[in-house]
């Protein structure tokens, strides 16, 4: 079989494990191209910005280097909460972001990202591709001129860190703490003052006071930003955070211009990037964590009580976006149905699995 002919068709499914496959039959036949790509994040995070750094070296050694895409962490170009549109209007023809950053332009787009009380990253992962998440996610951005693609997932997030204990409900009221998309409306209704921070201002929020609490990702990236040096109490879960996926954004007219068999380069590579932010953040927040409660931080789950309103709350605020946004209503019908579907059996094996290994390492620890 050509080579050519294979990419047409690996299409958006296929995985691959390196770039280097039909460089010699693409550079034969198809244009230099050179594109500009922008990140939300930046070298600080090696595993978010890592990512976008490892597609864009796989698309041009895929391509024999005849497709260059130079990328620019958050600030270089546009500020990092502005990929959206930068992409959207081809100020660039491609970004790296998380789609709930965008919760105010259309909540809809959390979905894409993570929302409260929904899938861990393999679940999304299926909804994504072999449930209707792709297609309706593709829909939605259609109306912002940009193809997206699945681009990473950090697993389940932690619940952040605060300078105080959280022992009830009546802890969270007043709280100024840093967070996005659906978390910040649903944390609102408990009494939370929400902030949204872009990533390299937070420290300092929390060390000035500006902030008393800080969820962002987990312990390998919120070791690196130095969290547990101002706030030292750790909570999890991140309930609003059972995955989160991070996006590529292609400007819709810079990707139909690509020759066909550039774009299923740009759909393999991303989905090899994205497989590879996953296995770093599993291999990684062990240790990441430990070295964190060696250094004082201390590791606490979230009452009961809380756990409880904030599932409440985050109904409620789903079924208000729904009665008011069919779109949202599509969307959020469909995922939620898919979760309904996939979580009992991941109760049965994954969950009833991982609870035994958890409790027989614990005891051989005691004895």
């Amino acid at each position: 079989m050509e080579r050519r002919s294979f990419l047409k068709k690996a299409g958006i499914g296929a995985v691959a494990g390196t770039a280097a496959f039909a460089a010699p039959a693409i550079a034969e036949s198809n244009p230099k191209i050179n594109w500009k790509m922008t990140s939300t994040y930046g070298p600080s995070l090696p595993a978010l910005f890592g990512t976008a750094q490892l597609f864009v070296k796989m698309v041009e050694e895929a391509t024999g280097g005849n497709f260059s895409i130079r990328l620019y962490p958050a600030g270089e170009i546009v500020p990092g909460f502005e990929v959206m549109d930068a992409v959207g209007n081809g100020t660039v023809e491609a970004g790296q972001t998380a789609s709930y950053y965008f919760y105010g332009k259309d909540p809809s787009f959390s979905f894409d990202t993570a929302v409260p009380f929904g899938l861990n990253a393999r679940q999304l992962d299926a909804w994504m591709f072999e449930g209707d998440g792709l297609t309706l996610m593709r829909e939605l951005f259609a109306t912002r001129n940009i193809v997206n693609f699945p681009f990473g997932n950090t697993g389940t997030q932690m619940g952040g860190w605060y300078r105080k204990e959280i022992n009830s409900i009546e802890d969270l009221k007043g709280l100024k703490m840093r967070t996005a998309g659906f978390a910040g409306e649903v944390l609102a209704r408990l009494g939370v003052v929400p902030q949204q921070v872009p990533p390299g201002d937070i420290y300092p929020s929390l060390e000035k006071g500006t902030l008393d609490a800080v969820e962002f990702v987990g312990p390998v990236d919120d070791e690196k930003l130095g969290f547990h040096k101002v706030a030292k109490y750790y909570y999890y879960p991140g309930w609003w955070e059972g995955s989160a996926q991070v996006s590529l954004y292609i400007n819709d007219e810079a990707f139909a211009s690509l020759p066909p068999q550039y774009q299923a380069v740009v759909a393999t590579c991303a989905r090899a990037a994205s497989n590879k932010m996953l296995t770093m953040y599993d291999s990684q927040s062990p240790a990441a964590l430990r070295r964190l409660m060696a250094a004082g931080a201390v590791l606490k789950a979230f009452p009961r009580d809380v756990m409880d309103a904030s599932f409440e709350a985050s109904n409620q605020l789903y079924k208000e976006f729904c009665d008011k946004d069919p779109m949202f209503k599509k969307i959020h019908d469909n995922y939620m149905g898919f979760r309904d579907e996939v979580v009992p059996w991941f109760r049965v094996a994954e969950g009833s699995f991982d609870n035994y290994i958890g409790l027989a390492l614990a005891n051989r620890r005691r004895s």
